[in-house]
């Protein structure tokens, strides 16, 4: 990519965008807990309400999209969440680890503590050693706690890192 990556707030207007590499993404159906027949109202909900949700563009085009949220709420609230979504046809160009380096900055800057995530399915080794990589570690495993589309049930692992 001769363009560099820019990563901003989402807007209402991206959501077109989020929209397209979110159903690709949960089609998949082996990463993500959603199902495939989530609706574009319900991606909406989880994606811009009640988040902080980013997208990552090359140029005008969105190539991958992040959420930061609260993980829990009241006495929780000090732990963020969050969900990261790099479009298929732009994968393996280090999209997920710009976002996942902006992620980290932006949590800390909104004033967490930490964050987790509680869904990192045990067969998505990118996304592991990714996180691995940004010094996350595994807190806990989920036995068969994931319906793998094409594997059935397989393990999930909780990963967390302070700030």
């Amino acid at each position: 990519m001769t363009t560099p990556i820019t990563i901003t707030p989402a807007k209402d207007e991206d959501f077109d965008g989020i929209w397209e590499i979110f159903r690709q993404i949960v089609a998949g159906g082996d990463t993500y807990i959603y199902n495939a027949h989530t609706t574009r109202e319900e991606a909406r909900h989880i994606w811009m309400e009640c988040t902080h949700p980013y997208v990552a563009k090359h140029g005008d085009k969105i190539v991958g999209t992040y959420v930061i949220r609260d993980n829990k709420i009241g006495r929780g609230a000090h732990v963020c969440n969050a969900g990261f979504m790099v479009h298929p046809q732009h994968q393996g160009q280090k999209i997920g680890r710009m976002m996942g380096e902006h992620a980290l900055t932006e949590a800390k800057m909104l004033g967490y503590k930490s964050m987790q995530f509680n869904v990192v399915v045990s067969t998505n080794h990118r996304s592991i050693n990714l996180w691995k990589s940004l010094g996350f570690t595994i807190i806990g495993t989920i036995p068969e706690g994931f319906d793998h589309k094409d594997k059935g049930l397989v393990d999930i692992h909780i990963m967390h890192r302070v700030l």
